[in-house]
């Protein structure tokens, strides 16, 4: 029988965090025997857990579950639902004692169930070190891990290798092999129109050392805006002068984009793994996104997982199920084949990646850095991909209205 080496760590940890007063060594030691005792007897005398999962997760997760109920008599109900319905159902249940133990989600939701008080630290020990790094950050706020990684994704560069046999080194050898490849469009990014697109812009904009927000050392965010200055204004004419080149066009929607790439009609799109199903005609590559500034162009990484409800009666065997049975190489290399997003446990990563676009995809998410999942972060789209794109259209003078977005965006957050 697999016995979880981290329900009892994780026991000590909560009760460790709600505990009013110190005790001596002696009264620790008792006490921890106590606590890892109790942890045993737990997942001995078995229990139940309710988890919540979408259709593409459901096979894998009830895998998964199967193997957990039978080495340690718990239960397992799996309750399907719409992915899109989760978060909100999740943080309206939750505080009424009528939601899940175990729900999957995004690791972008974590500030708004922060904030809500519906979501649990979980416990991953030593088993952090067994996942990708970017995937463990993705997930951490105020120094503590809230939710069990599974998938990656992020955008590259997808080459047509028929159109170009190398990946460009800077956005200025890309432009010059788009140009020499003779195709309609030297190079494709999609934009929402007069919206703009600061998701898929962004790798460009870190290349000139102006990420959205300060980064602390775990790899979350302090809501601090780092987009102005010298670094935000060189971006801000950088995008003027693309835009005036003919190299960056508002009007080449996603659709457009991706059928201009399916037809041959350029070498180079800026995209993720859900664009692929549509190029299963084409030779392909992944590469990373050229830089046009001085820095590596680092595109968001978005990371799916699992997290625990602050609410849950049943913590300790929840974070069994999530330690020890969803984050195995079995179970992990499931999730990725229901999902086609490289996994988040390396070992999963690793077996993945002998196909080369999954290891092209991982390598750049590798260096990537998590989307933030601060609260702070619903103030900032609004004004961003819109000024973009009225730089890029010549409406907008650069670097004042670079600098006018970032008041407004300091104005919102200060309101």
């Amino acid at each position: 029988m697999r016995r979880s080496i981290l329900l009892a760590s994780a026991l000590v940890t909560t009760l460790a965090l709600s505990a009013c007063g110190g005790t001596d060594d002696a009264g620790e030691a008792a006490e921890g025997n106590t606590e890892e005792s109790a942890a045993e007897d737990t997942a001995a005398d078995g229990g139940a857990l309710t988890v919540w999962v979408d259709e593409t997760r459901q096979a894998a997760v009830e895998a998964a579950a199967e193997d957990f109920e039978a080495e340690t008599g718990a239960e397992v109900e799996l309750v399907l639902k719409p992915f899109e319905d989760i978060r909100a159902d999740f943080i309206a249940q939750v505080p009424t004692g009528e939601g899940p133990d175990v729900t999957v989600g995004a690791h972008d939701w974590l500030g708004e169930l922060i904030t809500n008080g519906v979501v649990a630290p979980v416990e991953l020990g030593d088993k952090a070190a067994e996942f990708e790094e970017v995937a463990v950050q993705a997930f951490t706020a105020d120094e503590q891990v809230y939710g069990l990684p599974y998938a990656i994704e992020n955008i590259a560069l997808i080459r047509n290798t028929e159109l170009a046999d190398s990946a460009p080194a800077t956005w200025d050898d890309a432009i010059a092999a788009g140009k020499d490849a003779g195709t309609k469009f030297p190079f494709l990014i999609q934009s929402d129109g007069e919206n703009g697109d600061p998701y898929t812009y962004y790798p460009f904009q870190t290349s000139f050392g102006a990420p959205v927000f300060e980064q602390n050392a775990d790899g979350s965010y302090s809501p601090e805006l780092a987009m102005g200055g010298e670094n935000g204004e060189a971006y801000a004419q950088w995008l003027a002068d693309q835009g005036e080149a003919g190299n960056l066009t508002i009007d080449t929607t996603y659709d457009i984009a991706v059928e201009a790439f399916a037809n041959g009609e350029s070498p180079f799109i800026v995209g993720g793994p859900w664009m692929l199903e549509q190029f299963s005609d084409l030779d392909l590559a992944i590469d990373p996104v050229p830089a046009p500034g001085d820095e590596p162009a680092q595109p968001f990484v978005g990371v799916q997982g699992f997290y625990v409800s602050a609410k849950s009666e049943n913590a300790l065997l929840a974070n069994d199920f999530l330690v020890n049975y969803l984050s195995t190489e079995e179970a992990q290399t499931a999730l990725f084949e229901a999902g086609g997003r490289p996994p988040a446990l390396t070992a999963a990563a690793d077996a993945a990646s002998s196909d080369p676009i999954v290891g092209g995809f991982r390598e750049v998410g590798a260096d990537a850095v998590p989307m933030p999942s601060i609260p702070e972060m619903g103030s900032v789209w609004a004004f961003w991909g819109v000024t973009e794109a009225g730089i890029i259209s010549g409406k907008a003078e650069p670097a004042e209205a670079w600098n006018k977005m970032i008041s407004d965006i300091e104005g919102a957050l200060d309101s």
